[in-house]
């Protein structure tokens, strides 16, 4: 593979030619915002989030799934980015019904965390108030889609790292929601194989184990770093 010469925030990067703006970046110890990549699963750029400037293009390209090039000059923090990411976040919020006060990731979402760091401290956007559904049917796990934000990161770890693919996406739009099977109770699942994969990867309190209260739910990551691996041998 080609190796390509960059340049992130003023700072000369190298890069394999297969590597994305992220990876690069990563790699030279540059922080990109994310809220739906996740190291060791394929990549959509569903949230937006890791938009960058690069010279040259009006566009701004998510950097989890742009390939780099040869001189690429690109900025990942800018005045225009932080309006654009802070812009992403409220909208996300306004999309659901996210009450961070009675959710069970309080203090452990990474959404809450974004939004923190960003200086969201309202929303200018009004809120959708969806009438939307909460799964209890699990024996072990919820899913609460009020507080989805349809990162798919269930969907595609269930698919490319457990192999089950209980999890999909159906509708469009604002309708999106996150189903397991062809629809049905998550209790009624004929495929999924109850490894908690799914609960684990997710950002917010969107899936939780049964029993957490109030800023209960602590994700458990130690198999995070293996999820490389484990889609490698799969």
């Amino acid at each position: 593979m080609a190796v390509k010469t960059l340049n992130i925030d003023g700072k000369s990067v190298s890069a394999d030619e297969s590597e994305t703006i992220l990876e690069a970046a990563t790699g030279a110890g540059i922080n990109i915002p994310t809220l739906c990549h996740l190291e060791g699963l394929s990549d959509v750029g569903a949230c937006r989030l890791c938009i960058v400037e690069v010279a040259g293009s009006n566009k701004l390209p998510p950097a989890c799934v742009t390939k780099v090039a040869e001189g690429m000059d690109i900025k990942t923090t800018s005045p225009r980015l932080e309006k654009y990411r802070k812009m992403i976040l409220e909208l996300l919020f306004a999309e659901r019904n996210h009450v961070c006060a009675v959710c069970v990731a309080n203090g452990h979402c990474e959404l809450q965390d974004l939004a923190d760091s960003h200086g969201v401290t309202q929303v200018r956007f009004p809120y959708l108030y969806p009438a939307a559904s909460v799964d209890a049917s699990h024996d072990w796990f919820v899913i609460d889609h009020n507080r989805c934000i349809l990162c798919t990161r269930c969907v595609r770890v269930c698919d490319e790292i457990e192999g089950a693919h209980t999890w999909d996406v159906m509708g469009r739009g604002a309708s999106s929601r996150v189903i397991t099977d062809l629809n049905e109770p998550w209790g009624e699942s004929e495929t999924c194989t109850s490894c908690s994969k799914c609960v684990q990867v997710c950002p917010t309190g969107a899936l939780s184990s049964k029993g957490k209260s109030v800023a209960e739910m602590v994700k458990r990551r130690d198999f995070l770093p293996y999820l490389t691996q484990m889609r490698e041998e799969r």
